[in-house]
């Protein structure tokens, strides 16, 4: 597979028609290799419209989503970002080409390791990934220039956006699994947030810990 002829398609049949036109968000695209981030099995699928999957009941995010988001949060050069749901870290890679530091939060343990392996694969030293619940607490200290939450949730926790500098980005996917406004939360100054929906779609939620079963006795 020409994967360099796929991911020059992909960029400009699927994310530029959807408005993706920021150039810094389109040379990110085309720089950080996608194909390295997908699972094995689905290489070929890697440059699709389509969600792939990861195991553990997680997916990668469309090409075209992903190129959204990154336009709406404006990440630059000298900033630091926090993501909540790593899942493969191509995400994470992306933040990283164009901002100075990504923290990336995985609930999950096994992908948490793959993701940090990836990034490390593709010489990305400027991601640090971070198992644990990043809905529940920070797992890295703030505040941030971006929060990028990779999954629906049915709000955003107010300690995240609490976690935003003076002028500092916030995006989320807020709904349910029927309807979901990609939604961009914007802090003025400390305390206040105001936000805007972009538009509408469906991801996959955010994976939160299942309840561990009490043991028999």
């Amino acid at each position: 597979m020409d994967f360099e002829r796929a991911r020059f398609n992909m960029v400009e049949q699927q994310v530029r028609t959807w408005e993706v036109f920021d150039q810094r968000v389109l040379e990110a695209l085309m720089t950080v290799r996608r194909e390295q981030f997908v699972p094995e099995p689905y290489r070929t699928l890697a440059f699709a419209e389509v969600e792939i999957p990861l195991g553990f009941g997680e997916r990668m995010l469309r090409p075209v989503i992903e190129g959204k988001v990154l336009q709406a949060v404006q990440l630059q050069k000298s900033e630091v970002a926090l993501e909540i749901g790593a899942g493969s870290g191509y995400f994470a890679a992306c933040l990283a080409h164009l901002g100075q530091w990504v923290h990336s939060v995985e609930i999950v343990p096994e992908l948490a390791t793959r993701a940090q392996a990836n990034l490390e694969a593709e010489g990305f030293d400027n991601v640090e990934v971070i198992t644990g619940d990043g809905l529940k607490a920070l797992a890295a200290p703030g505040p941030f220039d971006v929060i990028v939450l990779s999954g629906g949730v049915p709000h955003v926790p107010r300690f995240l956006l609490d976690a935003l500098k003076a002028g500092g980005r916030l995006f989320a996917f807020v709904g349910d699994a029927h309807l979901m406004h990609g939604r961009l939360y914007t802090c003025s100054e400390p305390g206040k947030v105001r936000y805007e929906d972009l538009f509408e779609t469906v991801v996959p939620m955010l994976r939160v810990p299942q309840p561990v079963a009490p043991a028999l006795v």
